[in-house]
């Protein structure tokens, strides 16, 4: 039974945090060198920042699946004005692809100095990746991988990363795709909910069983034994 109400809490969070998120695109901006390094653990702030790109250094993400096409998520280092370090990993947004293997043409980012908007987000999930990282046996840019580890990033680099990304706000102009949302796709609300379903259905059946066990007997008759039968 705890078993089950923990799913369900687990549930309840997730929602929450799902909903907090989409709330964060109409929030306020807020200053990033106040979120940067200590960002708020169940927040996501709408950031600004100025600087510019690291525009030979482009990462892909090329595991995500937003259509039968295939594409890559796009990321871009980023050092913020006055700052040398640490760098500020971008999510420029979902590329999609042609249905074929073929990485997608990446269009130049601009040179000089921009503003950047958009949500300061957790980085995307990792997974086992066989073969170890992936981006250190690649020597050419855009190096893609089908997990983005940040401490590979940074290695890669050379330079540290903010803890982390800036998920760019939407723009009808941009080529990519940006519809960003919290990945929960392993373990989505509902899919707790399922668990503690199971659990509770578990338990219930646990009584069952122990009642129909344990659950008093009439006695049996008790007679004398025949000659025959104690020979």
């Amino acid at each position: 039974m705890r078993l089950g109400v923990w799913q369900l809490h687990r549930a309840d969070f997730k929602e929450a945090l799902l909903r907090r998120y989409a709330a964060s695109a109409s929030a306020p901006r807020q200053d990033f060198a106040k979120v940067a390094e200590t960002p708020p653990a169940d927040g996501f702030p709408r950031v600004q920042v100025d600087g510019r790109y690291l525009v030979d250094r482009l990462y892909l993400l090329d595991n995500p699946q937003h259509d039968e096409r295939g594409g890559v998520e796009v990321f871009a280092p980023f050092v913020v004005r006055d700052q040398a370090q640490p760098v500020l990993l971008v999510d420029l947004g979902f590329l999609p692809g042609n249905g074929t293997a073929q990485v997608p043409q990446l269009p130049p980012l601009p040179t000089g100095a921009v503003s950047l908007e958009g949500l300061y987000v957790p980085p995307p999930p990792l997974g086992f990746e066989m073969g170890g990282d992936a981006l250190a046996r690649q020597t050419q840019w855009p190096k893609s991988s089908i997990f983005l580890d940040p401490q590979a990033v940074a290695r890669d680099l050379g330079r540290p990363l903010y803890p982390r990304v800036l998920a760019l706000d939407a723009d009808p102009a941009s080529i990519y795709v940006r519809v960003h949302t919290l990945d929960f796709s392993s373990m989505p609300p509902a899919r707790h909910r399922a668990y503690a379903f199971q659990w509770f259905s578990f338990a219930i059946a646990a009584v069952v069983i122990l009642l129909a066990l344990n659950r008093r007997r009439k006695p049996r008759e008790s007679r004398s034994l025949t000659d025959d039968e104690v020979q």
